[in-house]
């Protein structure tokens, strides 16, 4: 499921078990082939929390988990960061990346 992000970014990452964030820019060509994929996720993966972050739009949260480069996805388990990938990735890529 795709999480909308309104100012409740942190409850977002403390009540759900997993939760996948995608770091984009809507002029980003790599977001624009990660973004599918990533809603692939979200319709596939009840168990995660899906949140998609515009880095125009939020630079305050983007700079927050130093994201310097997109898309960057983080997967936060139990309230913590897990893993951080930057760059563009697979399908098969991002299910490994979510994967326990």
């Amino acid at each position: 499921m795709i999480v909308e992000l309104n100012n409740n970014f942190d409850d977002i990452i403390k009540n759900n078990k997993k939760v996948l964030v995608d770091f984009y820019a809507d002029w980003c060509g790599p977001c624009k082939m990660v973004g599918p994929l990533v809603a692939q996720i979200a319709e596939e993966h009840d168990d995660i929390a899906v949140v998609k972050v515009n880095v125009d739009d939020e630079m305050s949260l983007a700079g927050a988990y130093r994201v310097s480069s997109i898309p960057t996805i983080i997967l936060f388990k139990d309230g913590e960061l897990a893993k951080k990938n930057i760059g563009a990735m697979s399908k098969a890529q991002l299910e490994g990346f979510i994967a326990d």
